[in-house]
């Protein structure tokens, strides 16, 4: 590896970058890893997390197979060379960690170290992890250059976790938001059905002896009630499930949750895209969240037989346009009246991500909602 001063930039400028392009708490820790491990030209690298009981909640090592991960065993405790590391202020640079007093010792499985470099990652007074790398691979061992680009290091991975951990966060309330929404459409829509299910139930059972025609007509209207509450729960089930967009994409991700409503539903589902490319994470996200929210008023208040969901390439950015074939509505009527059918919630969205959204829809001419994103 190149140790001279154009490791200070090029190599530096790439791991920083690395290290802020991820969201996920287990793929910023393996980026912080690896990144120091070959940023600082050392065998092996490792990061822990503490937890409040005296372990680690994560640890993650780079340099050592899975294989002999697995075999050194459970995590390790914070003690010795590990808990100095999270409870000192500074770097720890150790030309043989072997010797030093606060060593106990490894498992038989774990690899020789010698050569040692360590400091903790702090936000504030608050120690977020402790990153260790053993065994330069150039001789002398670490050096003082090495411990001054730790310290960088340390600082951007402490400003990479606190964005990760937040991310995590909400994510789960959006969550939790979205659970709390399900469970009002829950009791609006299938207790609904199951009320009147069972009325209709006993009303057949009081007619089966004086009026068996009738009582059949009822039985009939019991089967039609139980396939729509079915309809309800399959479609509330769809909507509890991730997004996926991280792993899939905006694309692939409108295509799986069309194709489930499509078969759930009574009604004809399409999905058409064109040209469509990668957006900016947080316009993808209210892209699907208003996709979402215009599919739910379709298939459950607009009485629609067919609808559409369109993703296409608009200058930099992109289209989506849900429309349907129901009954429609007047916006302003309904906007008087209190009941937005989500129309805030889609606005909010949409302006959120540096978007617009637009409704038209009139009595008796179906809805068609519009929202549009300017890329990035």
């Amino acid at each position: 590896m190149d140790n001279g001063p154009g490791r200070g930039l090029a190599a530096v400028s790439t791991a920083l970058l690395a290290m802020s392009r991820r969201l996920e708490v287990r793929d910023v820790l393996r980026t912080i890893v690896a990144s120091a491990r070959e940023l600082l030209d050392a065998r092996y690298a490792a990061l822990g997390v503490p937890d409040d009981h005296g372990g680690f909640a994560q640890f993650v090592v780079d340099g050592i197979s899975e294989e002999q991960w697995r075999r050194i065993g459970p995590l390790p405790r914070q003690h010795g060379i590990l808990a100095a590391m999270l409870h000192q202020d500074g770097a720890e640079r150790l030309a043989d960690v072997r010797k030093d007093p606060r060593f106990e010792g490894w498992p038989a499985a774990h690899p020789e170290m010698s050569d040692f470099l360590g400091r903790p990652i702090r936000d504030g007074e608050e120690t977020l992890g402790a990153l260790f790398l053993a065994n330069k691979n150039g001789p002398g061992g670490f050096t003082e250059e090495d411990e001054e680009l730790l310290a960088l290091l340390a600082q951007h991975a402490a400003i990479a976790l606190t964005n990760a951990r937040l991310y995590e966060r909400s994510r789960e309330l959006t969550i939790a938001e979205e659970r709390s929404r399900l469970a009002h459409e829950l009791h609006d829509a299938v207790s609904q059905k199951l009320f009147s299910l069972r009325l209709t139930a006993q009303a057949a059972a009081a007619l089966v002896d004086r009026d068996p025609a009738r009582a059949k007509d009822e039985l009939q209207q019991v089967a039609a009630l139980a396939a729509e509450a079915a309809d309800e729960l399959r479609a509330a089930v769809t909507e509890l499930r991730p997004a996926g967009l991280d792993e899939d994409g905006l694309v692939a991700t409108l295509r799986d949750q069309v194709r489930v409503l499509d078969r759930a539903h009574t009604a004809h589902v399409t999905f058409t895209c064109a040209g469509i490319r990668a957006l900016p994470a947080a316009q993808e996200e209210a892209l699907l969240r208003v996709a979402q929210e215009a599919l739910h008023n379709a298939l459950r208040h607009s009485g629609a037989d067919r609808v559409e969901v369109v993703l296409a390439r608009r200058g930099a950015g992109a289209a989506l346009t849900v429309a349907d074939n129901g009954r429609g509505f007047d916006p302003g009527a309904v906007r008087a009246a209190g009941r937005h059918l989500g129309l805030v919630s889609m606005r909010d969205r949409a302006s959120g991500a540096g978007g617009r959204l637009t409704v038209h829809s009139e009595p008796g001419t179906g809805t068609t909602i519009e929202m549009e994103v300017p890329g990035g």
